[in-house]
């Protein structure tokens, strides 16, 4: 992995502090503590828990709303679901 130069750090820096982003990285890890604790998941298993109606569209970490997938499944979703993504009318 290439080594991150000091103005993507700060890049990211400033991002992770947004408080839109701790929330929903809080309502993430919940929903992976609870996948764990139902036992469907486990610690290092490399999957991911995805939400079924995404937290950005009003989506909840209720455990009707989660399910364990792979990483790769639940990361590239969106190029597939581009709409999902897009400015109304465009």
């Amino acid at each position: 992995m290439p080594k991150s130069s000091p103005q993507e750090l700060r890049t990211k820096a400033a991002y992770n502090k947004r408080p839109d982003v701790q929330k929903k990285r809080v309502a993430n890890n919940k929903a992976r503590r609870e996948a764990i604790a139902d036992g469907r998941a486990e610690k290092g298993d490399g999957k991911d828990v995805h939400h079924v109606k995404p937290l950005d569209k009003g989506g909840s970490t209720d455990k009707s709303n989660t399910k364990v997938v792979s990483k790769k499944s639940n990361r590239g979703w969106r190029k597939d679901n581009p709409e999902m993504y897009t400015k109304k009318g465009k």
